[in-house]
């Protein structure tokens, strides 16, 4: 695929997500997909494969909150095989807490497929708002 048809995946996942469905993310990733978070906790490393990014990942991260979580893009970036994408997350916690954070996702493509995310984020939000998966 050219960088502009995997900029456009990119955006149709991302208009789902910006209403809460992550489902067209997670059917545009390989099975064997590698999404690594960025940082300095328990929350931080990589997830190898689409059944641990489900299960590790957006699990444990869904169950802090209260109600649906939204992603929105504000910049797509592409250039070869690779999409930046810089979105605004928000949420309340079950906590009552907002967690309203800035991203930026790094993402490698092959054949029509994500086959890895690199996510950067202000990791002291999370310490501070979901401190049960910062520890």
């Amino acid at each position: 695929m050219t960088a502009a048809e995997n900029k456009q995946l990119l955006k149709t996942a991302f208009d789902a997500w910006a209403t809460g469905d992550i489902r067209p993310l997670i059917a545009a990733m390989a099975d064997d997909v590698t999404w690594t978070v960025s940082g300095h906790n328990s929350w931080s490393g990589s997830f190898r494969g689409k059944e641990s990014v489900r299960r590790d990942l957006l699990g444990p991260l869904g169950e802090q909150f209260e109600g649906t979580y939204t992603s929105t893009a504000s910049r797509f970036v592409a250039e070869d095989d690779v999409v930046l994408v810089e979105t605004q997350g928000s949420v309340a916690t079950k906590t009552g807490a907002r967690y309203d954070n800035r991203y930026c996702f790094v993402f490698r493509l092959e054949d029509g497929r994500i086959r890895e995310i690199t996510e950067y984020m202000d990791t002291q939000l999370v310490a501070e708002v979901l401190t049960e998966l910062a520890r």
